[in-house]
C-alpha cells in the first residue's frame, strides 16, 4: 500500500483529490494539508511514500516544498497538481524530480493514468535489483517511441482523426475551442471533446478553461509545435 499526503489549501480541490484517490486500489490517503509548513509538520509523524502537490498556495509554495524534501533527503515522490502551466515552473519542478505534472482543471482519467504510472513503478523498482537498457526505457524513462506505439482510444476513428487535425492545423495560430472545431469538422460537442483529449494526452494541445459570468466554462485549447510529430503514428 502506498500512503499519500495531499497538500492542497482548495477544499474543493482537496476533497476531489481524495474521491479520485478512493477510486483506485494500491494506495490510501494518509494525510492532508492546507500549507506547506503543515504538510512539514505532517512529514514528521506520518510514514509517506507519495504526496500529490499544490504550488499556489498561501505563505509557501509548493515548490519551497520540493526543495525542502530534496535538501534534506527525504525519499518521497511529488506529483505536482496546479494551474501553474508556466514552463519556468514546469521545468523547476521537473529538476526537482516530480513524477508527474498534472495541470488544472484536469479529469479521473488524467489522474488515474498518473497514479497508475506511479504504481507500475514502485512495483517494477520493488522486484528488480538491476534492469536492461530495454526495461529502463520502457518501465522508468517513458520514451515517447514506447508511448506512441499504442492504437486509437477505443472509440475513436482513424477518419474523424484525420478531419479534426486538419482543422487543428487551420486554428493552430491561435487559441480555439471544442464548439468550434465540432461545428466546423460537423460532429457533435462530445465527440470532438473527446479527439480533443486524445491529442491533449499526447501533449499536442495545452487546455486552458476560461470561466465567463453566465453559463459552463469555456475549454480553450492552444497548439504545441514540439510535440506534433507524435500524430505521425495515428493518422
Amino acid at each position: 500500500m502506498i500512503n499519500v499526503m495531499i497538500v492542497e489549501d482548495d477544499p474543493m480541490v482537496a476533497e476531489i483529490n481524495k474521491q479520485y484517490l478512493s477510486k483506485i486500489d494500491g494506495f490510501r490517503l494518509a494525510a492532508t494539508a492546507n500549507s506547506v509548513d503543515e504538510a512539514i509538520r505532517l512529514l514528521k509523524k506520518e510514514e509517506i511514500q507519495l504526496i500529490l502537490l499544490d504550488n499556489f498556495m498561501p505563505g509557501k509554495l509548493g515548490l519551497e516544498l520540493l526543495a525542502y524534501l530534496r535538501k534534506n533527503d527525504h525519499e518521497i515522490d511529488v506529483i505536482i497538481i496546479s494551474a501553474a502551466s508556466d514552463l519556468e515552473r514546469i521545468q523547476k519542478a521537473l529538476r526537482y524530480g516530480v513524477v508527474d505534472y498534472i495541470i488544472k482543471p484536469f479529469e479521473f482519467e488524467r489522474f488515474n493514468a498518473a497514479l497508475a504510472s506511479y504504481q507500475q513503478k514502485t512495483m517494477f523498482i520493488e522486484k528488480q535489483k538491476a534492469v536492461s537498457q530495454q526495461e529502463l526505457d520502457d518501465f522508468l524513462l517513458n520514451r515517447e517511441e514506447h508511448a506512441i506505439a499504442e492504437e486509437l482510444p477505443k472509440g475513436l476513428t482513424k477518419d474523424t482523426l484525420k478531419q479534426v487535425w486538419e482543422v487543428v492545423q487551420e486554428l493552430k495560430e491561435g487559441p480555439f475551442s471544442t464548439d468550434e472545431i465540432a461545428n466546423l469538422v460537423g460532429v457533435s460537442r462530445v465527440s470532438a471533446r473527446k479527439y480533443l483529449n486524445f491529442l491533449r494526452d499526447l501533449g499536442i494541445l495545452d487546455v486552458k478553461v476560461i470561466y465567463g459570468t453566465v453559463g459552463r466554462p469555456v475549454y480553450q485549447h492552444e497548439y504545441n509545435h514540439y510535440k506534433e510529430h507524435l500524430i505521425k503514428n495515428f493518422l
